[in-house]
């Protein structure tokens, strides 16, 4: 071996001796680590905790057409401290000892609810013990409320330093209170899914996607770290008009509660567009009405309104003419059975003719007419109805929506009853977009709730109208249908609609003219059709020159007397009327001649005293309600307003002295923009009011 074999044999044992040490230390470490240091490093890693959280997005709020809020999602926080943080024990406690005093004196003089020592003795124990997490108060915390907190003694050194935790949290409110509640929705929580309603149907749109944030924790400090931004949910916007809904809603509840009926439901949409401008459904619980059921969207036999559908099946495949005339057997007309014979509710004793029997409502005329012209072919009476798009499915925007129910008829009997209304179901929703056809000339479109979904105020996404058929029926016959509607509403001799026999006004109007159609049907419990219970209704359009609008009204068993004319007809009226003035398309004189049949001017929110003053000054008679404070309604009944010292008001309608009257009684300031009502106010109504913060209001 020469000297340069050596030298290289010298290196290579140089250099594994040097990595089996290396090898040797590594093992030992491990060893040593395993054993020796264990219980320090897991003291250690029990201070080091890495922990990932959701970030819950903001849900999106959901606008009427004019842009007013119908509901939305406002902050509101917790705050907590935690005791354990190490800055406050360093160097003995220096900084918890320093401030403890100024911080428990800020925390009891904005509260209120403790003494500066019981906050003191409160903090002092949580430090002591070690229990760490401290709820400050019991309560949630509006954003001015939070932000106060945060520049108190102690807790404006940060939260590293402080202790101090802030959970943000968004409760779900609704500015307008029960103004289509129901039809809105609502959701579980405050940040949960959607349960019903718009709120359900629009869910993944509404409540955005869920952030990520990381945190980890290091000798008590912690340090928080976004992985994954929140995206908001976003906006929806509605075809609804609070003012309308509010016409409807509040002519709704009269008639609800002069018949004290179990509930009912108001449909207003636009004729051409198909724009759902305003729904209600009322039910009773504890005399008081309410949005408890989504009605307009269940199916129901619908009663007499179904002769319509009939009489155009008829008309259309040439079965019959308006200037028919037939026998109604002075109102009792047995078919094929002795036991169940078809009777009116009007009864003649002379033959009329096809169209005042629709006018009149006759039973009998329709049962005759349905079966002589299809009379042991029923399935092409059903067939006729398809044609008409009479069961076609239709998307709408609240989910649940019933299908309509009709089927072919095994025996003559029923093919009779079907005629007028019975053996079939229809939600009311179903039947406004029926009776909108005929209004639109005979073109069948959608209803639908929603107009934009929009993302940071940008339209994402625009809905528009849908057309279900191009045409019902036939020109001459949607000709013929028309004139029997108007003929229901102006036919002094025969209408269901026109004149009670004591001449009160049902459905006539001497603002705007309206056609339509009368609908009463027995309910069926436990497999009877009860005698003593019934369902009303009245379905029509207005003006019937030149339509804009058309309206439903269903009434469910109503205990007081009542008439489908006067009352679902009579309902449809005023809404009609209001409707109309309000949409600028009629001019009311300042010459109130009938508070029953001329729209009055609104009133504003506000106290009860000065608006009763003003309404003497007018001749209004504003029924009384023990409050200082109320709404008045389109019936001029007084509604309390709540006003506390500790919640900021709902001030929206009133004039600008009330509304800054109601809100400084909460320690509140008040800047004004504009004139006229309260449009909009800058915190929302319900926010737990913060004494010296400032309210924007916006007067139109």
């Amino acid at each position: 071996m020469n000297d340069n074999q050596k030298k290289a044999v010298i290196r290579f044992a140089a250099v594994f001796l040097l990595i089996a040490a290396g090898f040797v230390a590594v093992l030992v470490k491990i060893a040593i680590t395993q054993t020796v240091e264990r219980d320090d490093l897991m003291k250690i890693a029990a201070r080091q905790k890495s922990k990932d959280y959701a970030i819950e997005p903001n849900r999106g709020n959901i606008y009427d057409c004019t842009g007013r809020l119908l509901a939305g999602s406002a902050p509101s926080y917790r705050i907590y401290m935690d005791t354990r943080v190490q800055a406050l024990h360093e160097n003995k406690g220096k900084l918890f000892n320093t401030y403890i005093d100024s911080v428990s004196t800020a925390l009891s003089e904005f509260f209120a609810d403790r003494t500066a020592q019981e906050y003191k003795r409160y903090l002092q124990q949580g430090y002591n013990t070690g229990n760490g997490r401290l709820r400050l108060y019991p309560k949630q915390l509006t954003y001015s409320e939070m932000k106060a907190v945060q520049q108190m003694p102690l807790f404006n050194k940060g939260k590293l330093k402080s202790g101090l935790i802030i959970e943000s949290n968004y409760q779900r409110i609704k500015p307008f209170g029960s103004l289509a509640s129901r039809s809105i929705g609502n959701i579980f929580g405050n940040n949960g899914k959607g349960i019903s309603g718009l709120e359900m149907a629009y869910d993944e749109v509404l409540r955005g996607k869920e952030g990520e944030m990381g945190t980890h924790t290091v000798e008590g400090y912690t340090i928080s770290q976004v992985n994954r931004e929140a995206v908001d949910g976003m906006d929806i916007v509605t075809t609804l008009d609070a003012n309308l809904q509010d016409i409807v809603e509040s002519n709704l509840r009269s008639t609800l509660a002069s018949l004290d009926a179990d509930w009912g439901c108001c449909i207003l949409m636009e004729t051409h567009t198909g724009e759902v401008k305003a729904i209600s459904n009322l039910g009773k619980h504890d005399d008081v009405y309410v949005e408890d059921k989504n009605y307009a969207v269940t199916k129901v036999e619908p009663g007499s309104t179904f002769k319509t559908y009939a009489l155009m099946a008829a008309l259309d495949d040439g079965k019959t003419s308006l200037d028919d005339t037939l026998s109604t057997n002075n109102g009792h007309w047995v078919y094929t059975d002795p036991k169940r014979p078809i009777s009116d509710a009007h009864r003649y004793n002379h033959p009329i003719t096809v169209k005042q029997a629709l006018a009149a409502s006759s039973n009998v005329a329709l049962a005759k007419i349905v079966t002589h012209a299809y009379e042991k072919k029923a399935e092409k009476f059903v067939s006729k109805l398809d044609k008409m798009g009479v069961r076609d499915s239709i998307p709408f925007d609240i989910p649940g929506t019933n299908l309509p129910y009709i089927e072919v008829p095994k025996d003559g009997e029923t093919l009779a009853r079907m005629a007028f209304g019975y053996y079939v179901e229809l939600p009311p929703v179903y039947s406004l977009m029926f009776y909108n056809a005929i209004a639109n000339n005979g073109k069948m479109i959608r209803p639908f709730m929603v107009k934009e979904i929009q993302q940071n105020g940008e339209t994402v996404k625009r809905f528009s109208t849908s057309t279900i058929a191009s045409s019902v029926c036939k020109s001459s016959t949607l000709r013929d249908i028309r004139s029997c509607l108007e003929a229901v509403v102006w036919d002094n001799d025969y209408g269901t609609a026109s004149i009670s026999p004591w001449g009160q006004k049902k459905a006539q109007s001497d603002i705007v003219h309206i056609a339509g159609k009368t609908g009463t049907a027995r309910i069926l419990e436990n497999g009877k059709y009860s005698s003593r219970y019934h369902r009303i209704a009245f379905c029509g359009y207005f003006p019937m020159e030149d339509p804009k609008y058309t309206c439903i009204c269903v009434i469910h068993k109503p205990r007081n007397p009542y008439d489908a004319g006067m009352n679902c007809g009579g309902t449809v009226r005023r809404i009609a009327e209001k409707t109309m003035a309000y949409s600028g398309s009629v001019h009311v004189s300042n010459k109130y001649v009938s508070k029953d049949s001329l729209l009055l001017p609104p009133v504003k929110r506000g106290v009860q005293k000065e608006i009763r003053k003003a309404g003497d000054g007018t001749n209004i008679d504003i029924k009384r309600t023990d409050s200082q404070w109320i709404r008045v309604n389109e019936n001029y009944e007084a509604e309390p307003l709540h006003v506390t010292s500790d919640i900021v008001p709902n001030v929206t309608g009133m004039g600008a002295r009330d509304a800054v009257y109601a809100i400084e009684q909460t320690g509140m300031l008040v800047t004004i923009r504009g004139k006229g009502k309260v449009a909009s106010q800058s915190i929302a109504p319900g926010t737990k009011a913060q004494k010296g913060g400032k309210v924007e209001l916006e007067l139109r």
